[in-house]
Formats: C-alpha cells, structure tokens, sequence
C-alpha cells in the first residue's frame, strides 16, 4: 500500500500530494500514512474538467454573488462543479479567511454551508452549568432547552473552557473587533439589553468567526449558529478549538452520528452516561 502511495505522490495525486510529510519534518518515509478518518479529501478535477474551466466557472458564481437577488439554484450548480478546486485552494494552499471569503462568497452563504447540519446535563456541578439551568427553570421552550444544551455542554465536559470560542456580546454596546479579539474560530452572540445571563434572552444576532473576522451573520437562533459553525469548520478545512475540542467531537459522534464508533473515551463515556438517562 506504501508502495501504491509512492506511485500516487510521483503521478500528482492532488490527495496523496496534500497529505506528503514535509521534508525533515521527521524521519522515515516521506509520504504521511493517514489515519482513518484524517485525510484532507482533495479529489481529483471531474472528468472532462480542468482547472482553467472551473476558475471561469468560480468567476460567474462570485459575480452572480454580488447581485442583490442571486440566482441560488445556479449557485448550487457552480459550487457542486467547483468542488475539487474548492478543496484544492483551501487544503492545499491554505489561505487567510479574508482571501477565502472572496475568492468563494458562495462558500459563506448559509444555504452552502449548512446544507443539512441540525441539533439536541446534568444539574449544578459548576456554577456556570447552575446558571445556565436555573436560566432554563424561569423559561423552558425547545428552542432555549437546545440552546442550554450547547452551551452546557463544555461547562459539563471537564477541563473545557468556551470563553476563546463563545461569546457573548450588548448589541448595540460593544465594539466587535474588541468583542471578537483572540477568537480563531467560534461564535460570538449578540445579545438584546444589558443582561445576557447564561441563556441570552433575546438574541438579536449570532456570527460565526474565523481568525478574527465575521464570516456569517443574521443568524438568530443559538442552535442553527452552531450548525453553523461546524458547516464552516468543516467547509474550510479547520480543526475544532483546543478549548472546546471534545465538545465538537460530541456533536461529530453523537450528535450528528459521523463515525461514532471513533468516538474519544471522554466522548464515549458521556455518550454511555445519556443512553442510562434515556435523554
């Protein structure tokens, strides 16, 4: 298989080429044995396709964008027959986001970006899960019991700290480059009025970010923010947050079902603790 690897690397395989181990990164062979579930999928240009054609094609959908009513389904199409040059500029080049978002505006969009990503404590540990419970207590809606979830999650999940990756803000108060400082990638949560409490209330915007900047917004509900969120990560090629990085994985393996028998043994056991709640 190492052999066949080799002959893939020496053909150009856009895959094979994107996971090569850097030279003297480390010794033995050269070319990076993936693990499962790691490789950095870069598929090769559809037949019949090159990439001059499809960086035309790239052209007319980041121009159809710029439209005030743009023709979505066309989209769709350009951004379905782009993909391997899509993969190939984000995996393969590894752009700063603003770069990103203008050469693929499509690609933050949230028709493209969720496409079909959608969400689901235990009491007072710690103070901030207390908080956010007794939140729920004074109103329990579906929509805030989703939202307690996602946010007690980490304060649930030991050694997490979600301040680098949630973060709440006064709507109308706070500076956004103040509030979005040191955020590589998250969610920052615009809140109606001075009180935000553990649950905000009244969500007036949610935004995702990425190194900084604002990818997506108008978002206003906690619960697609994040669907979201992990459209984006996974669209661009990101890994999950230090910070909260078992969290993810929760929503990855158990929550959305995506190779859960690779599921962590932290992830594993919180998953054995809500099958004994029958949650």
């Amino acid at each position: 298989m190492g052999n066949y690897r080799h002959k893939l690397s020496s053909a150009g395989c856009p895959e094979v080429v994107i996971n090569k181990r850097k030279s003297g990164s480390s010794k033995g062979e050269t070319v990076k044995k993936s693990k499962k579930g790691e490789v950095n999928y870069c598929p090769d240009p559809p037949e019949g396709q090159s990439p001059e054609n499809m960086e035309v094609k790239r052209k007319i959908m980041e121009a159809e964008m710029q439209k005030k009513d743009p023709n979505h389904q066309l989209i769709e199409d350009l951004m379905v027959s782009t993909f391997s040059q899509r993969r190939k500029d984000i995996v393969g080049d590894q752009p700063h986001i603003t770069e990103l978002m203008s050469r693929w505006p499509a690609l933050f969009h949230e028709r493209q970006t969720a496409g079909g990503l959608q969400t689901a404590t235990k009491s007072g540990k710690k103070q901030p899960l207390k908080d956010i419970l007794d939140c729920l207590a004074k109103d329990d809606t579906n929509e805030r019991r989703r939202a307690a979830a996602l946010l007690g999650l980490p304060r649930y999940i030991s050694g997490e700290d979600p301040s680098t990756v949630i973060r709440m803000c006064d709507a109308h108060a706070d500076i956004l480059d103040d509030a979005m400082k040191g955020m590589q990638v998250g969610l920052l949560i615009a809140c109606e009025g001075s009180e935000q409490g553990a649950i905000p209330h009244e969500v007036f915007d949610v935004a995702v970010v990425v190194e900084e900047t604002i990818v997506l917004h108008n978002i206003k509900d906690v619960t697609v923010g994040f669907a979201m969120l992990m459209g984006v990560i996974y669209c661009i090629n990101l890994k999950y947050p230090n910070d909260m990085k078992y969290s993810f994985e929760f929503l990855q393996r158990v929550v959305m079902k995506i190779s859960p028998d690779q599921a962590s043994a932290r992830v594993h056991g919180l998953r054995n603790k809500l099958l004994r709640y029958k949650l």
